[in-house]
């Protein structure tokens, strides 16, 4: 997976649905960022938290498991190779549906973040869009619904604060090409999306969600 995600890292960078957004600059609010405030970055991809948060004056480290997508340091989000409480806040942005074991990418997150955790993710709709989000992109591995995010994130230690759901309006061509997704795979994907997409544009949804570590 990581020398398919290194070869990706260009895309992600120029992609819109990742550079920009509401559902973005309500992570970075989420985020509560200032100069003093060191923040992780997990599974940085393009690096558009880090540089908005950056920019918030933020100290970020960012990690990823694809070297190619150039993070400070190169690892999976099921271990965090950093002390307990090492960072004020961790971050992950639409990209934990990737993950291989997400319940221990949460407990890592919430082990080593001594204040929040802020994630973004594409939910859980049906099982013929996760069949879809398979066939486009074989390192997808699972979307959660909202009520599973609570669970683990609850079951890390954590106290969920704020939830915010977004839809986000990929161009379904440009969303197929990001990953190069073959011919008849994209085909079967468009017909298994026939009901989300419209005028050429898919619906997709997400959730922000903001957890606290717990003070008991």
């Amino acid at each position: 997976m990581t020398d398919v995600w290194s070869q990706r890292a260009d895309a992600f960078r120029e992609s819109p649905t990742h550079r920009e957004g509401p559902d973005l600059d309500l992570l970075v609010e989420w985020c509560e960022p200032g100069p003093d405030v060191k923040v992780l970055d997990v599974a940085t991809g393009g690096g558009h938290v880090a540089r908005r948060l950056r920019d918030e004056g933020c100290t970020v480290v960012t990690v990823d498991p694809a070297p190619g997508m150039q993070p400070d340091v190169v690892s999976r989000a099921e271990e965090l190779p950093f002390e307990d409480g090492s960072f004020d806040v961790v971050t992950c942005r639409i990209a934990a549906h990737h993950f291989q074991d997400i319940r221990m990418a949460v407990v890592e997150m919430a082990r080593v973040a001594q204040r929040l955790v802020v994630i973004e993710d594409n939910v859980f709709v049906d099982e013929r869009v996760e069949e879809a989000e398979r066939l486009r992109d074989p390192t997808h591995v699972r979307c959660y619904t909202e009520d599973e995010w609570k669970e683990m994130l609850t079951e890390a230690g954590l106290e969920v604060e704020q939830v915010e759901r977004f839809e986000r309006h990929p161009v379904v061509e440009d969303w197929l090409a990001r990953v190069e997704t073959p011919p008849a795979e994209a085909e079967r994907v468009r017909e298994l999306l026939e009901g989300h997409v419209h005028d050429g544009v898919l619906e997709l949804r997400s959730i922000v969600v903001k957890a606290r570590r717990s003070q008991n």
